[in-house]
C-alpha cells in the first residue's frame, strides 16, 4: 500500500515499526532472553560492548536482541542509551599487570616466562559445522579458579599463571625494543565529550580505535601492512591477553580508591622488523591495543595500526583514517542516510541531464551552471 503526504507517510513509518516489533517479539519460537544472549552469544555482546564505548552485558544483549542481531545497529542503541546516563565517577587508571589472566598465548615465543594458557578457543579445531536436534547434554562447568584450598604449592603455581610476567619485558632485558619518548599526553584524551582530530595525542587514536568498528578496523589494518615504502613488513603478534581488570573509584568520603567491580578486556602487543632507512635497525617497534571484552581481532589491529600509525608519521593519512573513518555509527550513517528520501536532489540531476542533452541536440555548448526545482544553481 502507498502512503502520500506527511499524515501517510507517519503512518507508514509507523506500520513499518510495527511489523518489527510483531516479526521479532511473536516469532513463533522460544523467546530469546537476555541470559540466554549474553551467555550462548558472548563474543556478538562483547563486540556491541566495546563498539558502544559502554560495558554492560545484559544492556548490550537487550539491544542485540532489539537490533535482531545487527551489532552495528545494536552499538548505535547502547550509544544512545548511555548517553541518558549520569556520570557518577570517573574510574581510576588501571595497571594492565593486574590482569586476572583468562587467556594468554604469545605466539613469538616458545617458552615465555608464564605459560601459554589457550584457554576459551576455537582457533586450533577445525571449522565444521554442528547440528545438534536439541540442547547439549549438560556437562560438569569448568572453573578456571583453584580448588577451594590449594597447597602452598598450588597456590604460588595458580598465581604465577594468572599473572604471567610479559613477554615485552624479556625484549627489554635483551634490548631489543626501540622505546618511544612519551607525547604530552598528560590526560587521556575522552572521546565522548570531544571528537578528536588530527594531529591527535596517542591517546585519542588508541580510544579512537577501541571503540572502532571491527571490520573496518581489521580492514584498514590489512592495508597499512604495506609500510610507506610500499613494502610489506614483517609482523609477529609478541602476546594476546584476554583477563579481568579491577574497577576502581575515589569513595566521595574517604577519597580513597575502591574497587566496585571488573571487566573483561583483550588486550595486545605487536612486535615489528624495524628496517626503514632512518629507524634502528637493532629493535623492534612495539605497539598496543586493548578493548572491552573478549575481541581478539580488533585488539591484533589496534596493536598493528599503533605502530604503522607511528611509522606514517603523526598527522598523516593513516591517522585521518583512524580518527575519521573507522567509527561505526559515523560511517555507517553516512551510509544509511542514502535510504532516505532524496526526491529533490535526484530531480535536480536528472533535469541538468536533460538540458545537456537538449544542448547537445541543437548543437549549442552545454550550459556551465543550471537552476535545478530548488533554485539553486547545479554545476
Amino acid at each position: 500500500m502507498g502512503y502520500s503526504g506527511a499524515r501517510g507517510g507517519l503512518a507508514a513509518i509507523l506500520a513499518a515499526e510495527d511489523l518489527v516489533r510483531r516479526k521479532r517479539d511473536h516469532a513463533p519460537v522460544p523467546w530469546a532472553s537476555t541470559g540466554q544472549i549474553t551467555a550462548r552469544f558472548r563474543l556478538a555482546v562483547d563486540r556491541v560492548m566495546g563498539e558502544a564505548g559502554l560495558y554492560d552485558g545484559p544492556t548490550a544483549a537487550a539491544a542485540l536482541r532489539q537490533a535482531e542481531g545487527d551489532t552495528l545497529e545494536a552499538s548505535h542503541l547502547l550509544r544512545a542509551q548511555r548517553s541518558t546516563l549520569p556520570r557518577l565517577a570517573v574510574s581510576e587508571p588501571v595497571d594492565p599487570d593486574e590482569m586476572t589472566i583468562l587467556r594468554r598465548i604469545v605466539p613469538a615465543f616458545r617458552s615465555p616466562d608464564g605459560p601459554q594458557l589457550l584457554g576459551r578457543t576455537s582457533d586450533y579445531t577445525g571449522r565444521l559445522l554442528e547440528q545438534p536436534d536439541g540442547p547439549p547434554e549438560p556437562t560438569a562447568e569448568l572453573s578456571a579458579e583453584p580448588p577451594a584450598e590449594p597447597s602452598a604449592e598450588g597456590a604460588a603455581r595458580t598465581e604465577e599463571q594468572r599473572r604471567p610476567r610479559r613477554f615485552l619485558e624479556l625484549l627489554r632485558k635483551l634490548e631489543l625494543v626501540d622505546e618511544q619518548p612519551a607525547h604530552d599526553d598528560p590526560e587521556p584524551h575522552d572521546i565522548t565529550r570531544r571528537p578528536a582530530r588530527p594531529p591527535a595525542a596517542r591517546s585519542a587514536v588508541l580510544a579512537a580505535m577501541a571503540r572502532a568498528e571491527t571490520g573496518a578496523l581489521v580492514a584498514l589494518w590489512y592495508r597499512s601492512v604495506l609500510g610507506p615504502d610500499g613494502d610489506v613488513h614483517e609482523i609477529t603478534l609478541g602476546e594476546l591477553r584476554h583477563g579481568r581488570l579491577p574497577l576502581r573509584v575515589r569513595h566521595p568520603h574517604t577519597g580513597n580508591p575502591v574497587a566496585v567491580g571488573e571487566f573483561r578486556v583483550t588486550e595486545a602487543e605487536a612486535v615489528e622488523d624495524l628496517d626503514g632507512a632512518e629507524e634502528d635497525r637493532t629493535r623492534f617497534g612495539v605497539g598496543y591495543g586493548l578493548c572491552f571484552g573478549h575481541n581478539e581481532r580488533k585488539a591484533i589491529a589496534m596493536a598493528n595500526l599503533d605502530i604503522a600509525n607511528r611509522r606514517f608519521g603523526r598527522s598523516g593519512p593513516l591517522e585521518q583514517l583512524l580518527l575519521m573513518t573507522i567509527d561505526g555509527l559515523d560511517s555507517g550513517g553516512f551510509l544509511e542516510h542514502l535510504k532516505l528520501p532524496h526526491y529533490v536532489t535526484f530531480r535536480s540531476m536528472a533535469e541538468r541531464k536533460q538540458a545537456m542533452r537538449a544542448a547537445a541536440e541543437a548543437g549549442e555548448e552545454p550550459p556551465a551552471r543550471f537552476a535545478g526545482p530548488t533554485g539553486k544553481d547545479c554545476r
